[in-house]
């Protein structure tokens, strides 16, 4: 018998090596740097896209106007910052400055006759305050002379800043008054409609451009635009003026706010010229920086002028 094959030993199996740390390191960093250039395209896509829709803007009319709003829109808070600040400025203001007075006390002993005298004397010479109506008073037979002209027969045919119109005796009184006893500076009685105020108003308009010249500019002061209409139509055809006479650099100024119209008002002194400032009836309040200037009129409205502007829509 033949001896039996010895039996063969299995050959081992292959088992691939374990991956190294550097290995794994560099297949991590290897998408990582994948992903980073898939990112960098898609920016680098975007871009292209912002840029293209930037001058797709740029280029038609409607991006144009988009760009010049947003521009008018950061101008226009700049602007209402600004005007509040001034206001509140406005406001801490010590426009003026009220004289300290002391009253004699009980206990005070009596002055003697010498000391009484000296004091008699210094009154004698110290000046007087000049009256109300110093700045005109000089002028009080020219002012009277144009009233009593104003109250004849109308010139439709004046030069313009004229009176193209006629004065009735009431309304020729009250601009005696405030011309002649209130000095240019305080409120009169409405005549009862926004016309006839108008009216007043042209009569002074036009006996101040006698003394002043062009040296003064009119500013009126009415709350709402239908208002400011009345007052436009009626001295434009008082005094015989164009819509170009109505304006920031024309002779009269309208305005809806007093804080406007008090800056123009400054701003008018500064470059040494006069305001003329026209309250209406229906402002039932004069803001007290309307009071330091030298030439105001106020119209201080009836009952009945409020109860109709309040009634109308």
């Amino acid at each position: 018998m033949s001896d039996p094959t010895p039996p063969t030993e299995p050959s081992p199996e292959h088992h691939p090596e374990p991956a190294t740390r550097e290995e794994l390191l560099e297949l991590a960093l290897l998408d990582l740097r994948e992903r980073r250039a898939t990112l960098l395209g898609e920016i680098e896509a975007l871009e292209q896209r912002r840029q293209q829709l930037d001058a797709d803007l740029n280029g038609s009319p409607s991006g144009r106007a988009d760009g010049i709003a947003r521009r008018l829109k950061g101008f226009q808070d700049y602007l209402v910052v600004a005007l509040q600040d001034l206001a509140s400025q406005a406001e801490l203001m010590e426009l003026v400055v009220q004289p300290l007075q002391l009253q004699p006390s009980p206990l005070d002993p009596p002055p003697s006759a010498p000391a009484a005298s000296a004091a008699a004397a210094a009154a004698a010479v110290q000046p007087m305050p000049p009256a109300a109506a110093g700045q005109f008073s000089q002028d009080a037979e020219l002012i009277r002379d144009r009233l009593s002209s104003f109250q004849g027969q109308p010139d439709f045919y004046a030069d313009p800043w004229k009176l193209r119109r006629s004065l009735e005796p009431a309304a020729a009184a009250l601009l005696d008054d405030w011309f002649l006893s209130q000095g240019g500076r305080g409120a009169q009685a409405s005549s009862g409609s926004r016309n006839r105020n108008a009216l007043i108003t042209a009569g002074a308009v036009a006996i101040l451009g006698d003394l002043y010249g062009e040296r003064f500019q009119t500013l009126v002061l009415a709350g709402e635009p239908e208002r400011l209409g009345e007052w436009r139509r009626g001295l434009q055809d008082c005094l015989g003026l164009a819509r170009e006479d109505f304006g920031p650099n024309s002779g009269i100024v309208l305005f809806e706010r007093p804080d406007a119209l008090i800056e123009r008002a400054d701003r008018l002194e500064e470059r040494g010229e006069l305001p003329f400032i026209v309250v209406d009836a229906a402002e039932q309040v004069v803001d007290i920086p309307v009071l330091q200037f030298p030439l105001w009129l106020a119209f201080a409205a009836t009952a009945n002028e409020l109860a109709l502007e309040q009634d109308l829509p």
